[in-house]
């Protein structure tokens, strides 16, 4: 796969909400496209609660799992040709690496320049050191919205902690990660560095 065939998968008529919903259900990513619904709303809602605006919000939670398009299998190659930082921890499990393809999509298809949404995307899933507001507001929500069936086992500790602050529920989540780090597939950097960060900041 090349970046221009990923470029051909994309299906725009101008109207974001439904462009991201026909792009991946046009490439068999249906239960994704209702994730990624499910995820915008819950952002705006946090977006909402947490003085942040809301349009970004619904504009990363929609985007954030675009690149879902991407086959796993081509994941990395399609990085590579891009010229993206590809970590080990990437490499090793190539899921991870679609926080990063997401913010590229986003801004070249979709044409997203707002740098506070694109970062937004691009650490959705393992979150980063000095996280924006918004960055934690999609990173929750899409932990509240997960994309597996079920309810989240964490999710009731995960709303008492958002109703601390923000920052306690997610320092919950990172901290949740983070207890179970030897049932991971790979411990990303960028996971690591935010809870260290956010435990000295919480516990001090």
């Amino acid at each position: 796969m090349t970046v221009n065939e990923v470029r051909k998968k994309i299906k725009r008529n101008g109207n974001l909400t439904d462009d991201v919903i026909r792009t991946l259900a046009s490439n068999n990513c249906h239960e994704t496209s209702l994730h990624s619904k499910a995820v915008a709303e819950e952002a705006v809602k946090l977006a909402e609660r947490f003085d942040t605006d809301p349009k970004k919000a619904q504009i990363a939670g929609l985007l954030h799992d675009i690149s879902a398009v991407i086959p796993c299998k081509n994941r990395i190659e399609i990085a590579e040709e891009l010229n993206l930082d590809i970590l080990d921890e990437e490499r090793t499990f190539p899921m991870i690496i679609h926080q990063k393809l997401s913010a590229f999509i986003a801004s070249e298809s979709f044409g997203i320049q707002d740098d506070a949404i694109l970062s937004a995307i691009r650490c959705h899933t393992t979150l980063k050191k000095n996280p924006s507001k918004l960055d934690k507001i999609i990173f929750v929500a899409d932990k509240i919205q997960w994309d597996q069936t079920g309810t989240p086992p964490y999710l009731k500790d995960l709303h008492d902690q958002l109703q601390i602050s923000l920052d306690h529920g997610t320092f919950f989540f990172l901290d949740y990660l983070w207890q179970r780090r030897d049932t991971l597939k790979v411990v990303h950097p960028w996971l690591k560095d935010a809870h260290l960060q956010m435990k000295i900041m919480i516990r001090s």
